[in-house]
């Protein structure tokens, strides 16, 4: 017999970064690996059409939006975009540079890996069909993943509008654009294209954008789209959705006024939803909730016991992070005797938007849901030398504490590069840290991160009152 016909049968649904981290997994547990992908390319929506050809693209706009926008006396910057063709090439190519040395070279030299371009179909809770081929496996994970969520809104089956799926591949930068949607995937991609030249309005259903979050957050972000010409509106109910020729109207009721804005190009960014339509679940136990994502338990099996799940396909958090976690630790569950239950917490996230917001653990209205005897401190930037250095204040730093123990809870941060910053807090999160220990290590001067000292301090002493580098 041969040997690799004793080794387990682990097949994943999906090629993301959730799919590919338990096949990893899997055949360092000894377990051969099938992975049945299609839609998208191997690499899934952030590397094909999400995390990686926006953050690409905001990078570009900030350059250019830097040289435009010059802070320093004495110098005088120019900057224009001269060929947006060239520059959706050069993501395309780093997209397909990461989609090959990421993906597909990781695995394709093992015996037990096989990769299937096809579309699978579940015929029982064992079995799944691709492509007119039936593959039978001892564990099944689903990592499917999730695409943008169409709202039901009357006419919008009938306009073209644009999705993340499909606005990276744009050939023109659009002389206008709505983004429908006040949240990460809506502003991060309202600043991009606002900077490369569309005149741009966000269109946000809640009282505001980033709704999750505390209320100056929101104040933060909006104020610096408005400088940039970015129109925001919010606790706005979309009646109805036309298109007349290229252009693209939509009628709002924001209050009790009923208004229309009108421009070139929609883009939708109101959610995700998950890609389990063509899976014929029904063939299995496999449970879904009321807005189709697979119901999992801690250790990511469904309920049916040879199945598992994992990434956006089973909801929040997506992140891409997470979803590569939550495979790992599902390819574990399935073959190995050890359980491990996924745990989040700290959970660190960032909103690349310019400042950047970031953030982890408790902000201070859910310390104090949770029964802490919660406090924050929020440190302005222009108390932080490197921010008065570079010419760019724009944001703070909040950090929250429990009184009773002096444990930090968490920290919300808006600022140039946040995401540079929030990882020290999660670590400090994670090994229980207090603030007192923040507020007594030795940070370099003249670094954004002594900011994090700076705000530890705060809860003990009016850091104005300080000289430089002072303790």
């Amino acid at each position: 017999m041969d040997c690799c016909q004793t080794k387990p049968h682990f097949l994943i649904i999906g090629g993301g970064s959730a799919a590919f981290s338990a096949a990893i997994q899997a055949i360092e547990l000894g377990a051969r690996v099938t992975v049945i992908n299609a839609g998208l390319p191997v690499g899934g929506t952030c590397v094909n059409v999400g995390c990686v050809p926006s953050k690409t693209l905001i990078r570009a706009a900030e350059g250019l939006y830097r040289a435009q926008t010059q802070r320093f006396a004495g110098i005088h910057t120019q900057g224009r975009l001269t060929d947006f063709s060239a520059l959706i090439e050069q993501k395309n190519q780093l997209i397909a540079n990461l989609r090959q040395t990421k993906y597909l070279n990781i695995l394709k030299d093992s015996p037990d890996f096989q990769l299937v371009e096809a579309r699978a179909r579940f015929v029982d809770a064992r079995t799944v069909e691709a492509n007119g081929q039936r593959f039978t496996a001892d564990k099944i994970l689903i990592a499917t993943g999730a695409r943008t969520r169409i709202p039901n809104i009357k006419g919008l089956d009938k306009v073209k509008y644009l999705t993340n799926e499909t606005a990276y591949q744009l050939s023109n930068v659009p002389e206008s654009l709505i983004i429908l949607g006040g949240n990460f995937i809506g502003l991060e991609n309202a600043q991009l294209f606002a900077r490369l030249g569309s005149r741009v309005t966000v269109v946000e259903m809640l009282p505001r954008i980033l709704p999750a979050e505390e209320p100056e957050i929101a104040e933060e972000i909006t104020r610096q789209f408005q400088e940039e010409g970015i129109r925001v509106i919010t606790g706005a109910r979309v009646h109805a959705v036309t298109q007349a020729g290229d252009r693209v109207t939509l009628e709002l009721e924001v209050g009790k006024q009923v208004q229309q804005i009108t421009a070139k190009s929609l883009w939708i960014a109101t959610g995700r939803h998950p890609n389990t339509d063509s899976l014929n679940l029904e063939n299995t136990a496999v449970q879904r909730d009321e807005n189709d994502f697979i119901q999992v338990n801690d250790y990511l099996e469904t309920h049916d016991p040879n199945i598992f799940a994992a990434g956006d396909v089973i909801g929040d958090p997506m992140f891409v992070y997470t979803a590569a976690y939550e495979g790992k630790l599902a390819a574990i569950n399935a073959l190995s005797p050890e359980r491990r239950p996924r745990r989040y917490d700290p959970l660190p996230w960032v909103v690349f938007t310019d400042p950047q917001v970031a953030g982890v653990g408790m902000d201070e209205t859910r310390a104090r849901k949770e029964e802490f005897e919660a406090q924050s401190v929020t440190l302005p930037l222009s108390e932080v030398p490197r921010a008065l250095a570079a010419r760019d204040t724009r944001g703070f730093i909040r950090l929250v504490r429990d009184v009773k123990t002096d444990r930090l809870l968490g920290a919300r941060i808006v600022a140039p590069e946040a995401g540079e910053l929030v990882m020290m807090l999660s670590l400090a999160i994670m090994e229980k840290w207090t603030v007192k220990q923040l507020s007594e290590m030795l940070f370099p001067y003249l670094t954004l991160s002594e900011g994090i000292k700076l705000a530890a301090l705060s809860f003990y002493k009016d850091v104005h009152a300080l000289s430089c580098c002072a303790g």
